[in-house]
């Protein structure tokens, strides 16, 4: 009974639900606020009929009108696109009278050794068409290599006469200390670095922007490059144009000359990235010449055991490296150096120029250590070839290898580098 009267009394709500719904459905949809407020509904909530044919209106607010007036869509900008460097549509190449190859590196590299192979295409490091010289992989020859007959005696005799009317009568005393006071790091702070890779390129226009706001330019040499000296101030003197007037370690002074006009300098085009160097013979072979395998073996051993000479710092001063390993071969026969730290690339070139400026034979590169050998039969120089006339030292020294020996190191040059044993340290301040 109880849940018969429940189930009735559930009946009764639903139907009174459903005939008050009913009877709200029955009242008229008007609103009441048109007919008694006359109430118009705004312009956006009438309704409107679609017209495809019209165009998108655009409102623009005038301050002297406020009503808004009807445009027309404006016409869209083009996007800006900044020029590229490698566009040359239209432009003729750049013409340089530079007469020497360019190279990414002039101290570090040589065109007389001939790689073995490329790591990449011949793609010219100073993009395409640019520049009215030809890629070979290593370097843009001044001259194109399909050329066969050139005058170049002619050339090196120009070339050495605007140098000296440039320079000019040699600078006094007074003049050179001068200039040498203005180059201090306590008066200038312009200067230009010169690291691993040595003296490349662009280097060359850095050089000149200098000497557009001085006389002279201070040069700070740090790393690989320091072991020759020598070539550093030969290559900077030769590609520039200028002369050193002060050398204190790795630290030189660059002159520009009496008679230089910046407005008539060389034209030098950028290298726009580095060249993949290509790929040179192994420094290092399976077994020393003239030794066994054993013998080799047994070599690399005891080198390894040897107490260290030096150890280098990275991105150092290297420039007394070569006079130490000549005075510990008058008492050892194998010399270590301890390369800690250093890139591996970096010591291999340390290695190289060791090989030719000493000279010597490279043992192993193994546990970052640099392993030379003097050689069989060596035989100790005179201490007169030591110095020179005026008390400096002689880096032009040549030990005596065995025969076989000797032939080898004068066939393969420096393999990357360039092939020099003549290295001879400058006064600090040059004369000239």
């Amino acid at each position: 009974m109880f849940f018969s009267n429940q189930i009735c009394r559930h009946k009764k709500t639903l139907s009174s639900l459903a005939r008050l719904f009913s009877s709200s459905s029955s009242y008229p949809p008007s609103s009441r606020l048109k007919n008694d407020y006359n109430f118009k509904p705004p312009h956006s909530l009438s309704p409107q009929s679609p017209n495809p044919n019209n165009n998108k209106l655009n409102f623009i607010k005038d301050q002297n009108n406020p009503t808004p007036s009807l445009n027309k869509k404006k016409r869209t900008k083009p996007l800006y696109k900044p020029p590229s460097s490698l566009d040359r549509s239209g432009l003729k190449p750049i013409h340089s009278d530079l007469p020497f190859d360019f190279q990414y590196s002039y101290t570090e590299t040589s065109t007389k050794v001939r790689p073995i192979g490329l790591r990449e295409p011949k793609y010219s490091p100073f993009g395409p068409n640019r520049v009215d010289r030809v890629w070979t992989g290593v370097c843009a020859p001044v001259i194109d290599p399909k050329v066969k007959s050139v005058e170049g005696n002619v050339e090196e005799e120009e070339t050495r006469k605007w140098r000296e009317s440039v320079l000019g009568e040699p600078l006094t005393n007074a003049e050179r200390k001068a200039l040498v006071d203005k180059c201090q790091r306590n008066r200038t702070k312009r200067q230009v670095n010169l690291g691993r890779d040595g003296l490349t390129h662009n280097m060359l226009n850095d050089i000149h922007n200098n000497w557009k706001h001085a006389e002279a330019v201070r040069i700070k040499c740090l790393g690989v490059p320091t072991v020759n000296m020598k070539n550093i101030c030969t290559q900077l003197e030769d590609k520039t144009g200028g002369k050193i007037i002060h050398r204190q370690g790795g630290l030189l002074m660059l002159y520009r000359g009496r008679h230089y006009n910046p407005r008539k300098r060389p034209v030098i085009p950028l290298m726009l990235w580095r060249p993949h160097e290509p790929i040179y013979p192994r420094l290092i072979k399976t077994t020393i010449d003239g030794l066994t395998i054993e013998e080799t073996k047994e070599m690399r051993k005891r080198g390894l055991a040897v107490p260290v000479l030096t150890k280098l710092a990275k991105n150092g001063y290297y420039g007394s490296l070569v006079p130490m390993v000549r005075d510990a071969f008058l008492f050892e026969e194998l010399v270590r150096i301890d390369c800690q730290g250093l890139e591996r690339s970096d010591y291999k070139k340390i290695g190289c120029k060791l090989r030719d400026l000493v000279p010597c034979v490279l043992v192993t590169f193994d546990k970052e250590q640099i392993v030379v050998w003097r050689g069989k039969n060596y035989v100790p120089p005179e201490p007169e070839q030591l110095h020179n006339d005026d008390g400096s030292v002689n880096f032009s020294t040549n030990r005596s290898f065995s025969g076989d020996e000797a032939e080898e190191s004068s066939s393969n040059g420096m393999g990357q580098y360039i092939s020099s044993s003549d290295d001879e340290m400058l006064p600090r301040i040059a004369k000239f």
